[in-house]
């Protein structure tokens, strides 16, 4: 369990760790400063779990531990599968927002090299998915991650974007670079571009 939990708090050991790739579509800078990217995801092969507890904080700790148990050896191949960031959360809210359900996804992007052929979860409540195409906007914040600092993203985001009604309304992904235990995090706020919806999950 410990490999991948410390390769994760590795911020300056980028080589090993693979980072799910995209292409970059544009950026939104001002006075120098990032404010946001939009990015291309291609389809790919994630392990999924999905949690709901009390607390929001409670749901990501839980999935994001099964899934560490899934890359550290519990699974068909019995080997340590190596890291993949972002760990990607799902999280959703009602329509009008910006209340976030307690119901999230906890999801790692299999390495490319096992997206052929992912190793089976041996605990059943992890699922292997294909995710469809994905058009996002990404922007980057730091620091902890509960229902509040969400909510302040997404309302954050919702305000940079030049036409927010293109993208879905309901369902919002959050990127973690760094072990969610650091109090220090590097993360992002996806939004899912409209035409992608089908990505929903």
């Amino acid at each position: 369990m410990a490999e991948p939990i410390q390769q994760l708090t590795r911020n300056n050991q980028q080589q090993d760790r693979e980072t799910v790739p995209f292409t970059v579509i544009n950026r939104k800078e001002k006075f120098g400063e990032l404010l946001y990217e939009k990015r291309h995801y291609g389809p790919s092969k994630w392990a999924c779990v999905n949690a709901q507890e009390e607390q929001y904080e409670q749901s990501i700790c839980l999935g994001f531990m099964k899934i560490m148990r899934y890359i550290c050896e519990q699974n068909s191949s019995g080997l340590y599968l190596g890291m993949t960031i972002p760990i990607v959360t799902v999280v959703h809210t009602e329509e009008a927002m910006p209340d976030i359900r307690r119901l999230v996804t906890v999801a790692y992007r299999l390495p490319s090299e096992l997206q052929d052929r992912p190793p089976e979860p041996c605990d059943p409540d992890i699922s292997i998915q294909e995710w469809p195409p994905a058009t996002v906007y990404a922007r980057g914040f730091r620091g902890v991650t509960n229902e509040g600092s969400i909510a302040r993203e997404i309302n954050f985001l919702a305000e940079l974007l030049e036409s927010p009604e293109l993208c879905v309304r309901d369902t919002f992904l959050v990127a973690g670079y760094t072990n969610p235990a650091a109090a220090n995090r590097q993360n992002e706020i996806w939004f899912l571009e409209k035409p992608e919806a089908a990505f929903r999950l």
